[in-house]
């Protein structure tokens, strides 16, 4: 079994549960897909590190840093920082915050991002691509440049349209389709 057929399992077991749902977008949904319960997982964080930093490396961005909007992002921008030291080309992580805080330096942004860096913003999953252009907007309000946005799981419902139509490129380890195929492969077994 490949690592990529490996995280798809994983996202499969941990992360699909279907019933009735309303999204962040505020969309219904008969499936859920909670990427934290695999990116937060031991294995988890070792496979998204490495097909995440494998993905970056093939899309030839070079990002001087990575990172996206806390909470989903952090679990997945940390593990593709890690295996990027481990692979000796360092590439440090930031976090953006939902809003700036109020204490201390009042910053919305925490971690290693600088003006100036080229950024790749990390999602777990896109559904409108709402959380992602947030994301873009703080970085590029704090004076970072975007190269694209990456994510585990593409819901496939427009969001990615709408990030690329801001003019951010995508990327994604997977598409929806692929994890219910995945689902419906499992459950007729």
């Amino acid at each position: 079994m490949t690592q990529r057929d490996q995280l798809l399992e994983l996202l499969r077991e941990r992360s699909l549960t279907t019933g009735d749902f309303v999204l962040a977008s505020g969309a219904r949904s008969t499936y859920y897909v909670d990427c934290r319960r695999t990116t937060m997982h031991a294995l988890g964080q070792v496979l998204v590190g490495q097909l995440g930093w494998a993905l970056l490396r093939d899309s030839g961005l070079e990002p001087d840093s990575i990172g996206g909007l806390t909470m989903g992002a952090d679990p997945i921008s940390y593990a593709i920082s890690h295996t990027s030291a481990l692979a000796g080309d360092p590439l440090n992580a930031f976090s953006v915050r939902k809003q700036a805080k109020e204490h201390g330096r009042g910053k919305r942004i925490e971690g290693c991002f600088e003006a100036g860096h080229r950024v790749v913003i990390v999602e777990d999953v896109i559904t409108s691509g709402g959380s992602a252009l947030d994301a873009c907007a703080a970085v590029e309000a704090e004076g970072g440049r975007i190269l694209g946005v990456l994510a585990v799981l593409d819901r496939e419902g427009g969001g990615r349209e709408r990030i690329e139509a801001a003019g951010y490129q995508v990327f994604s380890l997977f598409g929806i389709n692929e994890l219910l195929r995945a689902y419906e492969a499992a459950v007729s077994r």
